[in-house]
């Protein structure tokens, strides 16, 4: 692990600093760590919800349910005021921080990057009328503005932001007295560069539109679904939508909504063949379904995130890092990571790019194998997702005790793996911006 440290202090911190650094990556970082009370409000939201749902449907606790109706709608209204709108209120972040660093009007920059989402999503939904899917022309689908938003808000909200910026440094605007009012000042010169940026952004996705003949946001969330959609159970492909869910998470890209045709088509079929089996009392037909994913690599979330919460609490010194593990554990242990992914964060920070993708792989790959040389059960019944690990892969394999020994050294691999990166976590904030005396732990 000391030679690992230290490849890692020679060669990849002195770039993760490099990039670090960068203006855009800053304003991205202090965007995702703004919203955070979005983040956990919207966690706890769902967690509430997936566990009332737990207890009715895998306990059978009909009247605890009954009796906490109430907390589900209150969850629900949470969900619609935060990650239902999560690439909206992250849009809004984003232009106000990146605007922030170029000295220019923040506020201003935070309506120029909302304008520039709402530009670069459909504004056309369809609703499903007595059996038939009707267009319903001028209406944004409110899916766009959850996590599979966040790349458009972040591309978009980035360029809109960049050419308000170019337009104010080139003084490219109204020029007025100085004894206006300052609020009336800032309105009036970000009047020219607003309407040039929004109106470059909307040219681009009239272009985009024209050309392709879709939204933006369509063309991320189904042009590259359709090739894998017919693809079966070979290693190959499921270590593939595992990089793809992975890299895809670290940009910022909630994966899993992003892949869940693919993963629904092809794995939640073959599990419910699984289950059928089963019941019916005949032997298991596939190897690999959804539900192994959530029993054996995506324990706390995409990532094998739990077991990066687990290394900060273990081994980190900074005590930034300890408190935002000590939040994301509860929502980690039910399998529900974006308190870490999106406020430690993870996403777009380059020293954990490696283990966020490497732990998920080598959990894969062993269990594959491990499932193929009949070692333990396949996946033959359906687990809630926020299932806690040890427990889900139990029920999930058909109360077979060698799902739990899997569980246990996937964890332990992945805790393994996280590790040293977290070492160069504390180092490279360390270097950059050192802990008060007080704040110190010994």
């Amino acid at each position: 692990m000391s030679r690992l440290v230290a490849w890692l202090e020679d060669y990849v911190l002195p770039l993760a600093n490099k990039i670090g650094q960068a203006r855009w990556l800053v304003a991205l970082r202090d965007a995702f760590v703004s919203i955070m009370p979005i983040t956990i409000a919207g966690s706890v939201a769902v967690l509430i919800k997936s566990l009332i749902a737990a207890a009715k449907h895998d306990l059978g606790w009909q009247a605890f349910a009954w009796a906490m109706q109430p907390l589900v709608l209150v969850s629900n209204v949470v969900w619609r005021g935060t990650f239902a709108l999560f690439a909206l209120f992250l849009a809004m972040s984003l232009g106000y921080h990146l605007a922030k660093s170029m000295e220019i009007d923040p506020i201003a920059g935070a309506l120029v990057a909302v304008s520039s989402l709402a530009m670069s999503i459909a504004n056309l939904t369809k609703l499903k009328v007595a059996g038939k899917m009707v267009p319903i022309q001028h209406a944004f689908d409110i899916s766009q503005f959850s996590t599979t938003g966040i790349f458009t808000a972040i591309l978009f909200g980035t360029i809109g932001v960049s050419i308000f910026a170019l337009c104010i440094k080139a003084r490219f605007m109204l020029h007025l007295p100085a004894n206006l009012p300052y609020a009336e000042q800032m309105a009036f010169e970000s009047l020219i560069p607003g309407i040039t940026a929004i109106f470059g952004v909307g040219m681009i996705n009239f272009v985009f539109q024209t050309v392709t003949g879709t939204y933006f946001g369509n063309w991320l969330l189904h042009s590259i679904q359709t090739p894998l959609v017919k693809l079966g159970q070979g290693f190959g492909m499921v270590l593939l939508v595992t990089l793809l869910v992975q890299v895809f998470g670290f940009f910022g890209i909630n994966g899993l909504s992003v892949w869940a045709p693919v993963l629904d088509s092809i794995w939640l079929t073959a599990q419910n063949v699984n289950i059928t089996a089963v019941r019916n009392g005949r032997p298991v037909s596939f190897l690999w379904v959804r539900g192994s994913f959530d029993a054996f690599v995506w324990f706390g979330g995409t990532g094998g995130t739990l077991m990066l919460i687990v290394a900060i609490l273990l081994f980190s010194k900074r005590s930034d890092y300890r408190t935002i593990a000590k939040v994301a554990l509860a929502p980690g242990i039910f399998n529900i990571n974006e308190p870490i992914v999106l406020g430690l964060p993870v996403v777009l920070n380059p020293i954990y790019v490696i283990p966020f993708i490497l732990a998920p792989l080598v959990n894969v790959a062993f269990s594959y194998w491990v499932t193929m040389m009949g070692l333990v059960n396949p996946v033959q019944a359906g687990v809630p997702t926020v299932m806690p690990p040890i427990i889900g892969p139990f029920l999930a394999c058909n109360y077979d005790w060698r799902a739990i020994i899997l569980c246990i050294i996937n964890m332990v691999i992945a805790l393994t793996i996280w590790t040293p990166f977290v070492f160069a976590a504390d180092k490279i904030a360390d270097a950059n911006n050192p802990q008060p005396y007080f704040n110190r732990q010994y």
